[in-house]
């Protein structure tokens, strides 16, 4: 099956080396992401919500509508997905049910956050997060429920803004523990502290490079060395994309006419390569492109 080929290749990424994913807020984009030569792509959870459903990204999507959005993107492109599950949807309970509907939808991981839902950005002030115990029940949870072992679970911390740098290590250990396969520290504020993260937690790191956060904009090949073995870049596409609409629809609403704006278009033609589609066959998608 694709889901297994894929979650078995992200693994073989990661224990590779530093994997960068840019995020995808939709299929369109993760098609682009995988044409620019990107080997894993991460399915954003601030991506769909403010992209698809126009709402900030306080847990207001449910399981079923991130498993069919994400499901869309694995259905688009032959590289590994790695989704935002936020708190799990629930309790323990819930969390297992969210890994088997992501495996069923052809991810090949997710990461669980030890937020209080309704959750927050990382990085945000006000964050609170869940004790200890509740987290490893739903990593516990989690990791009992998949049927695909290689299906990767990142378990996520909050913990460095509302406890501090050790309470965040110390968490991520604890989380090693309950069935994680690999952390994330979010919001980390320095580079030092992203190298001391790295040096006392071994095990397979993610680090968030988002735009206008709390963390310095570090390099992969940099992040690499420090001992991360994923980055994510969740709103890129969607910020370029966002501030690129903003001024073409003022300039269409100025001028009445889409002219000026055509050499700043993705053409019909350049569109249909993208999407694998040719007006003229009676077959889509061509045969060597389905998977």
């Amino acid at each position: 099956m694709k889901r297994r080929r894929m979650t078995t290749q992200l693994r073989r990424l990661i224990s590779r080396g530093c994997i960068a994913m840019p995020g995808a807020f939709n299929a369109a984009t993760a098609r682009l992401i995988a044409r620019a030569g990107f080997s894993a792509v991460y399915v954003s959870g601030a991506g769909i919500c403010n992209a698809t459903a126009g709402v900030p990204d306080i847990g207001l999507l449910g399981l079923s509508e991130v498993a069919t959005l994400a499901g869309y993107i694995t259905a688009a492109v032959n590289i590994p997905a790695l989704v935002d599950a936020d708190t799990g949807f629930g309790s323990g309970f819930n969390a297992g049910r969210t890994v088997r509907e992501l495996e069923r939808a052809g991810l090949a991981g997710m990461h669980l956050e030890d937020q209080v839902f309704p959750k927050r950005c990382g990085h945000l002030v006000g964050k609170s997060i869940v004790s200890v115990d509740e987290m490893t029940e739903r990593l516990r949870a989690a990791a009992a429920a998949r049927t695909d072992p290689d299906f990767l679970i990142v378990a996520r911390t909050d913990a460095r803004a509302h406890e501090g740098l050790d309470a965040a290590i110390d968490r991520a250990h604890a989380y090693l523990k309950a069935g994680a396969d690999a952390i994330f520290p979010e919001a980390l504020q320095t580079e030092a502290e992203f190298a001391r993260f790295a040096k006392s937690v071994r095990a397979p790191l993610l680090a968030n490079m988002t735009e206008f956060g709390k963390s310095p904009l570090l390099g992969v090949s940099r992040l690499g060395k420090l001992g991360f073995r994923m980055v994510i870049f969740p709103q890129t596409a969607f910020r370029v994309a966002m501030k690129a609409e903003e001024s073409a629809m003022s300039e269409l609403f100025r001028r009445g006419s889409q002219r000026s704006l055509l050499s700043r278009m993705q053409t019909r033609r350049e569109l249909y390569e993208l999407l694998d589609y040719d007006p003229s066959a009676t077959l889509w998608p061509p045969k060597d492109k389905r998977k």
